[in-house]
């Protein structure tokens, strides 16, 4: 059993992955700006006020804990880059005594067919263009880091949202993974299991992975 912190526990994708690992036993913390949004906190896990940006509060929340889990998201888009700097920066000292950090991160960084990221596209819209740069900006500051063990999981850069839990993905590493029909897919269901995989059974420490059917 792991002891696990959830930042962003009141997200749609931050719940799902609270809810993942304590199905399956760990001993979780859902961390909020302001817990009482969390909904269907399930039995056992522990709801406490926290923000990911925040050095001191990932800091406080890293004592005694074995991974800390980032899903941030809002319409700030500089908060993804600043809470991979606070998390650095309140993990760093710690080194390997310290808990991992797993960062929910975007699809928009993966390299398309030509090996350019998928956010050069000019025909991104200008909001959405903004979320990819942000959380791409975030993944800059974890591979220039140093004394943090962190993994960044990527979603597809299209077709993820809530669905069915189908309890099973494929793994990539800096292109997205794509199914025999040329989908690129998956559920939140199923990237909170992914995740909750890589603090069960590392693979992919000081790495970016994205997942996908």
């Amino acid at each position: 059993m792991a002891n696990v912190v959830v930042f962003g526990a009141a997200g749609r994708a931050g719940a799902r992955i609270m809810a993942e690992a304590a199905r399956r036993g760990h001993q979780v913390t859902a961390v909020a700006r302001e817990p009482a949004r969390i909904g269907g906190l399930p039995a056992g896990v522990r709801a406490v006020t926290g923000d990911a940006t925040s050095q001191a509060s990932i800091a406080e929340r890293a004592k005694g804990a074995d991974a800390i889990v980032i899903s941030v998201g809002g319409p700030d888009k500089s908060a993804y880059a600043k809470a991979a700097r606070a998390a650095v920066a309140a993990l760093a000292p710690l080194g390997d005594g310290g808990p991992r950090v797993i960062h929910m991160g975007g699809g928009g960084s993966l390299l398309n067919a030509d090996g350019v990221p998928f956010f050069t596209n000019p025909k991104i819209p200008a909001n959405l263009l903004a979320e990819m740069k942000g959380q791409a900006a975030a993944l800059d500051v974890y591979r220039g880091s140093t004394g943090v063990r962190w993994t960044y999981v990527s979603p597809p850069p299209g077709n993820f949202a809530p669905g069915e839990r189908k309890a099973h993905y494929r793994t990539g590493l800096e292109h997205p993974v794509v199914a025999a029909d040329g989908s690129m897919a998956i559920s939140y269901e199923d990237f909170a299991m992914a995740i909750v995989d890589e603090i069960e059974r590392p693979r992919f420490i000081g790495k970016r992975f994205t997942v996908g059917y």
